[in-house]
């Protein structure tokens, strides 16, 4: 007797799930790619276990906890202050190529699940779920996973990311648990350690080869990632957003929608896995006129004048840019009604009529004439205590009532959960953007929740930048957050870009910089020229180094152009330039990350036919002579063709210390290249050495 699957097939995963009449499916496997064929039922090839339950309760898709199963919960619920355990005796599952959908029902509790499984073009998994309340009583939703799933026995560690303002995504490896691991935000964002991810690498996985999973959730707001070992020997992984006490109360009829959960199974390493999640990532994006066009170089005007500017000094710094190649201009914190400092202003949205008496239209107008495009700095989810809109509506602001109200920045949140609030909002954006020839809005939000906002906060705001975009299409948005304090899927449909960092200091942005990429395109990523010294870290560095490093994202400047040294703008310009004429081969395309020896590390952007390829070296070399670097990702290559395009950074004319062999493009088989490796030229600390390879099959 063969057992009855639902089946999904990416080019490298399998997902089984053995279906039943009486209960939710079983998990029967998710890893690497499997055929089936005629699979027996599970239930005959268990075999009875000492100390367990006369009857057996695998592990399935919805397990009923406190009924047999105590690994990890799928849902928990709640009725007139009592616990609700839904057993699902009623299940539906269907499928097509690309879907497994499954309806659960407990009759005698009146809740349903639906659960969702959806193979993504990239070869990613989407989870999915929904939970409905089809009784006559209210019943509270404490928990509902959006994903729960098995990991293999042969699982060896986990990848994840910590961070805080200055300093994002954190990388750090940690041994399989032997009890429980487990990643909670509870700061209302997604937080300075980049998306709630992780990457779980089996035995001797690497970037470039193994079995990985990498799963990501599409949510901006508080979130659990657990994975907890099982007594038989495995683990299992689940993923949900967080939910406040009392928040979630389902009336007769009502849903709730857990947020995506993505999950890439690569046995390509993570590199494999990196591949998916970009690819699942692109499919959410939502680009004006549909498909994404080359990354404009900006300027932010930030650290180049802070709180601190006019419409005169402004025109300048804008035509300063422009003289560089600059093509996007953003005015940034300063622009609004009494904002000299951080302490006023939030809230009203009009020109300070100081600084622009005429408003920021004919500014707007004279940058566009310059032949840029003119952005501008917002912060809607936020106020100041001292401002008009606070004055009138001091309730507006998130609070608990007779507790005070914690201030960040000197700000407080609004509470996006009010209509009200969205209307004002939304208004007063609307006004702005018909009003100004505005493309770009970079959306800024500079405080973690005190007090909590809840999961209707994070809605609220998604429903806020749903209705400005289908107002305004054309016009772009930046997701920042103190920098990069909630760059995530769940934020993906609706921004453009995300601001990475508030450090611009390049030694500082390698490791950022990579640990963003692991589940976000680099094509969203901002990545600016700073000043030097940083004004983050007070670290000097060169401008070759600086631009170069920045490249591989969606490049930028951070700094006023006047005031650098003729040569020093004059390189500007040049890179400027250089990523022009190479984004084509950057952004959209492929990425690969890799380790070298002696403390290098590099990026690869492009196709399979060509590529560019970054090799950096932060620190100075310890050994005497460069070790040649392998390149896996050209194996297959019968020959490639690398040319040396240039060496950034180190002294000035490091440049003439490359060896002759570079003088010319040199050809190499791919099988060279990924076990030999690539000849590398002397680099010293903070330097990059920029390659283009092309491939043939």
């Amino acid at each position: 007797m063969s057992a009855q699957l639902a089946l999904l097939h990416s080019d490298q995963a399998s997902l089984v799930l053995e279906c039943r009449n009486d209960g939710p499916p079983l998990w029967r496997y998710l890893g690497a790619r499997v055929e089936p064929r005629n699979l027996a039922p599970l239930a005959p090839g268990r075999t009875p276990a000492s100390f367990s339950l006369d009857e057996d309760v695998p592990f399935s898709t919805a397990p009923p906890s406190g009924l047999g199963w105590f690994g990890p919960a799928c849902l928990a619920l709640r009725q007139n202050g009592q616990r609700l355990v839904p057993v699902f005796a009623q299940a539906q599952v269907s499928q097509t190529e690309q879907t497994i959908r499954i309806v659960l029902c407990d009759p005698v509790s009146g809740v349903e699940l639906v659960q969702s499984i959806d193979l993504l073009a990239g070869g990613a998994f989407r989870f999915s779920a929904q939970v409905s309340n089809r009784a006559a009583a209210p019943v509270e939703v404490e928990w509902l996973a959006s994903a729960l799933f098995p990991l293999a026995a042969s699982s060896a560690a986990i990848v994840s990311w910590h961070g805080r303002h200055n300093a994002e995504l954190g990388e750090c490896t940690e041994p399989m648990p032997q009890q429980a691991w487990l990643r909670e935000g509870r700061r209302g964002i997604s937080g300075h350690g980049g998306p709630p991810g992780i990457v779980v690498l089996d035995e001797g996985a690497s970037h470039h080869a193994g079995l990985v999973h990498a799963l990501q959730l599409a949510w901006s707001g508080d979130s659990r990632i657990a994975v907890e070992r099982d007594d038989e020997g495995t683990w299992i992984a689940s993923a949900g957003a967080v939910f406040q006490p009392g928040e979630v109360v389902l009336g007769p009829g009502a849903s709730l929608t857990a947020p995506d959960a993505i999950l890439a199974v690569s046995t390509q390493g993570r590199n494999g896995a990196m591949a998916q999640h970009h690819a699942a990532m692109r499919q959410r994006l939502c680009w004006p006129t549909g498909t994404m066009r080359p990354r404009p170089v900006h300027l932010n005007s930030w650290e180049a004048c802070y709180f601190d500017h006019d419409e005169d000094r402004i025109v300048a710094l804008a035509q300063a840019a422009a003289e560089i190649g600059v093509e996007r201009f953003i005015l940034d914190d300063g622009w609004f009604r009494a904002r000299n400092d951080d302490r006023a202003g939030l809230g009203d949205w009009t020109a300070d009529p100081v600084k622009y008496p005429q408003g920021v239209k004919p500014l707007a107008e004279r940058v566009r004439a310059m032949g840029m495009e003119f952005g501008l700095w917002v912060e809607p989810e936020m106020v100041n205590p001292d401002s008009d809109l606070y004055r009138r509506h001091p309730d507006w602001a998130l609070h608990l009532p007779g507790r005070p109200q914690p201030t960040a920045r000197n700000q407080l949140v609004l509470n996006l959960g009010l209509p009200a609030v969205r209307d004002y909002l939304f208004a007063a954006l609307d006004a702005l953007l018909r009003e100004v020839p505005i493309s770009y809005l970079k959306w800024d939000h500079n405080r973690d929740l005190a007090p909590a906002g809840g999961q209707a906060q994070v809605v609220g705001t998604y429903d806020l930048l749903a209705r400005l975009r289908a107002a305004h299409p054309d016009v772009e948005i930046e997701g920042c957050a103190g920098g990069g304090g909630r760059s995530d899927a769940g934020l993906i449909p609706f921004v453009h870009r995300f601001w990475t960092s508030d450090n611009i200091d390049a030694v500082s942005r390698v490791p950022v910089q990579r640990g963003f990429q692991a589940f976000l395109p680099p094509e969203i990523m901002g990545a600016h020229v700073g000043a030097s010294p940083a004004h983050a870290t007070g670290r000097s560095q060169s401008m070759g180094f600086r631009a170069a490093v920045a490249m591989p994202g969606h490049f930028g400047v951070e700094l006023d152009p006047r005031q650098l040294a003729d040569e020093d703008r004059a390189e500007l310009a040049e890179w400027i330039a250089f990523y022009k004429s190479w984004r084509p081969l950057l952004h959209g395309q492929s990425t690969w990350l890799g380790e070298g020896p002696d403390g290098l590390v590099w990026q690869a952007a492009g196709t399979a036919q060509e590529f560019l390829l970054f090799a950096i070296q932060v620190a100075p070399q310890k050994n005497r002579r460069p070790q040649p670097l392998r390149l896996p990702f050209v194996a297959d290559a019968k020959s490639c063709t690398i040319e040396l395009l240039r060496i950034a950074g180190g002294e000035r004319g490091h440049a003439a210390h490359r060896p002759a062999l570079y003088d010319a493009a040199q050809v190499f088989s791919g099988s060279w290249l990924a076990h030999a490796g690539l000849p590398l030229p002397p680099l010293k600390g903070e330097s990059v050495a920029i390659f283009h390879g092309k491939n043939s099959a």
